[in-house]
């Protein structure tokens, strides 16, 4: 499991992908709900800003750099499951279409049939 998320070998199916994906934002979610509570349903923005406090935004901060290095190393084996470079994930920061060709390359394109120059093929170990 932590080579799943936090290595950078090997492949991914997409339900691999979506799971992760999956994860981060349900962990997200009770995160913010915890630290925020009721400070967010107010809608007011200074006692949002109270909630937000110096521990809080450390904790956010610890969270949102480990939720980007799995969400990296989560993509980039799914360029290796389609038999591209790591190096692919850089598209999402070509303006407009960028992020699409991610999701699209990552979250819906099947990945290569049998073994490929990254390793063998994640749903024939299933």
């Amino acid at each position: 499991m932590t080579d799943l998320l936090f290595g950078f070998q090997g492949r991914a199916n997409r339900a691999k992908f979506w799971l992760v994906a999956l994860g981060i934002l349900v962990v997200e979610v009770i995160l913010f709900a915890v630290i925020l509570g009721g400070a967010a349903m107010s809608g007011d923005p200074e006692q949002i800003a109270a909630a937000m406090g110096p521990v809080a935004s450390i904790i956010v901060l610890i969270f949102a750099v480990v939720a980007t290095w799995i969400s990296i190393a989560v993509a980039v084996k799914r360029y290796h499951d389609r038999n591209k470079s790591g190096w692919w994930v850089l598209i999402v920061f070509v303006p407009v279409i960028g992020g699409l060709w991610y999701l699209i390359e990552c979250g819906f394109l099947r990945g290569t049939s049998g073994p490929n120059n990254y390793g063998p093929d994640p749903l024939a170990m299933a």
